[in-house]
């Protein structure tokens, strides 16, 4: 690898949106420093399962719609 070309990689805090913390590596901030997460996996739709983004008709369910009856030969 080449020398003096990566970022500093230490530990940092990080407080999830319910207030559980806990430690990790990251090139993010300085060593010590604390990130307060705004979303994240216990709170967010994408995650939760909450939202109806699937019900809204994607991008799928209009190729499909498009195609339905298209026959191969």
């Amino acid at each position: 690898m080449k020398k003096n070309i990566h970022p500093d990689y230490h530990e940092i805090k990080v407080v999830m949106t319910d207030g559980t913390e806990f430690t990790t590596s990251s090139t993010w901030g300085k060593p010590g420093d604390t990130m307060r997460l705004e979303v994240d996996p216990k709170s967010h739709p994408a995650w939760t399962g909450g939202g109806n983004l699937l019900t809204q008709g994607g991008q799928l369910e209009r190729f499909k719609g498009r195609f339905k009856d298209f026959k191969i030969s």
